[in-house]
């Protein structure tokens, strides 16, 4: 099986559209940002790009990561066991690039007399290699605290139009699906300890890359940023989604793929201070992306670039802006002692 899934995704893959013509463009890549799910619908490689699940040869679960990079060209990771954060070997991941020709994008290698070729098409990857010859099926994966309610006594920063006015500078992003909280925005209320549920969703931007594709950041008392980027199927650091802002990368990388609706739930305990100014604790927080620990009572040194000085004092929640269209929704606080 590794061998095979070497072949499989370590030589690229093969991708049908029926709209691939839009694809086989010379000009330089035009920088893309869209929020409405609608308009990239109708884009063929948003079509494509996502996550695929399915069975090998031997029953041996495959996952698969495929990224739009722009004008019809992929980047492909494959994984034995699953998806990351659910089974997939972090050890063993397989990795290589596409891109469209004609159409599609072809690719073929041989091992020895055995020949491997995938094709992407109709939310599906099919796999042939020598005799052996299976299907992973394109899967949307949702995050288990999705749409979580408010629990009594909290605080709903935001849960629909009219929320705006809990932030200074609110606005709404209205969108086909909904009116979702802008960036650029920061709590009217500040808080110390705290349990706090975020909602946010990543444009699609196939045609950027690094610190250009989606990024925000949601500041935990506008001191520490939780980083929020298009980082699907990238290898997971402190400067990319889920990450501590320059100072700790996430265990595992649980980015899902852009325009998919994405949860932060995060325990945070400040820092302490003395009577005499200094500090004599380091913050601290727990936090889960998409359901799955990325962060485990992790300490923050200081404050991040960007953020507020530390203080003994309570801090407000601030979603960066970074001229990219992400949006927000369901956010809500339970304040702790």
């Amino acid at each position: 099986m590794p061998r095979l899934l070497s072949l499989l995704l370590g030589l690229g893959v093969v991708a049908a559209s029926a709209s691939a013509p839009a694809q086989d463009k010379k000009d330089p890549p035009k920088k893309i940002a869209v929020a409405e799910p609608t308009t990239a619908a109708a884009d063929p490689d948003f079509l494509i790009q996502g996550e695929y699940l399915g069975d090998g040869p031997g029953g041996m679960k495959v996952g698969a990561q495929v990224i739009a990079k722009g004008l019809g060209g992929f980047t492909v990771k494959a994984y034995h066991g699953g998806l990351p954060g659910a089974g997939a070997d972090m050890k063993d991941v397989v990795s290589s690039t596409a891109a469209t020709k004609d159409g599609k994008v072809t690719a073929t290698m041989k091992h020895g007399a055995e020949v491997c070729t995938a094709v992407i098409g109709g939310g599906e990857i099919k796999v042939s290699a020598g005799t052996d010859t299976f299907t992973l099926k394109k899967v949307g994966r949702k995050s288990p605290t999705l749409g979580a309610k408010a629990p009594a006594g909290a605080k709903v920063l935001f849960g629909g139009a009219g929320d705006e006015k809990n932030w200074n500078g609110g606005k709404l992003v209205k969108l086909s699906d909904g009116e979702f909280l802008d960036v650029g925005v920061t709590s009217k209320d500040a808080f110390g300890a705290f349990t706090a549920h975020v909602e946010f969703r990543l444009p699609w931007m196939p045609n950027s890359g690094g610190q250009q594709r989606g990024n925000s950041g949601v500041y935990l008392q506008n001191r520490y940023e939780l980083q929020v980027l298009d980082s699907f199927g990238l290898s997971g650091e402190n400067n990319e989604c889920g990450g501590i802002y320059t100072q700790h990368k996430p265990r595992v990388n649980m980015c899902l793929p852009p325009l998919a609706w994405q949860t932060y739930d995060i325990e945070f305990t400040p820092a302490v201070f003395g009577e005499d100014g200094k500090k004599t604790a380091n913050a601290r927080a727990t936090i889960r992306h998409n359901g799955v620990v990325i962060h485990d009572d992790v300490a923050f040194p200081k404050e991040c670039p960007g953020g507020q000085v530390e203080r003994p004092t309570p801090g407000v929640f601030q979603f960066q802006n970074h001229s990219d269209p992400v949006v927000f929704r369901n956010v809500w606080v339970v304040e702790r002692r």
